[in-house]
């Protein structure tokens, strides 16, 4: 029975994740499967990968045939090398010892790449929070400005009215202060005027 180990589809839509499984290579896509060796979300960044080593391998070394993407898994979980170092050990080209410490080098390198893209992440994402705070910083900043300019120049312009009204006020008592001196002139001057003389009788002879 040819065997393959593939991908499997749940979730909903647009956000799916997957099912690492081995099944019957005539089995339809989402049908059934003989077993579960891990999942696979493409959904994080970077992709979240669960899978079962030892069950994976042995199931290459009976001769499953992984799919392309599946591959690419296995590949990037080291089961691909395991594979190919334990066929070393079985043509004699290298002892235990030497599969074991060259597995143990390629998974500290691969963990050492991981880390580093992870280290990446987090600093694109501090990066790209730091750009968008200081852009909102600059609105709320140009903002606060036009809101002041605004209050100042309605701050202006009812200065401009009271100043006004003040001057209007101002000005009526001096005018009827004016119009009260004009007239005590004028009563001061009927008080002066000079009474007109009494004619004198000339004496008859």
């Amino acid at each position: 029975m040819p065997v393959k180990i593939r991908l499997s589809r749940h979730g909903r839509k647009k956000a799916p994740f997957y099912h690492i499984v081995v099944a019957d290579s005539r089995a339809p896509r989402d049908g059934r499967f003989i077993e579960r060796i891990g999942s696979y979300n493409p959904i994080t960044n970077p992709a979240t990968i669960e899978l079962n080593f030892d069950s994976a391998l042995d199931w290459l070394q009976k001769g499953a045939q992984p799919t392309e993407t599946t591959r690419a898994i296995l590949s990037y979980k080291g089961v691909m090398m395991k594979k190919h170092l334990l066929e070393g050990l079985k043509k004699g080209a290298l002892t235990e010892e030497q599969v074991e410490a060259k597995f143990s080098a390629w998974l500290k390198e691969k963990d050492a790449k991981i880390q580093a893209k992870k280290d990446n992440l987090v600093k694109d994402e501090k990066d790209t929070i730091a750009q968008r705070n200081e852009a909102e910083a600059k609105v709320r900043e140009a903002r606060a400005q036009e809101i002041a300019k605004k209050n100042a120049a309605l701050a202006a312009k009812e200065a401009g009215k009271s100043v006004v009204t003040e001057e209007v006020e101002t000005e009526e008592p001096q005018a009827e202060a004016e119009v009260e001196v004009a007239a005590e002139v004028e009563v001061a001057e009927e008080e002066v005027k000079p009474e007109p003389e009494a004619e004198t009788e000339t004496p008859q002879e």
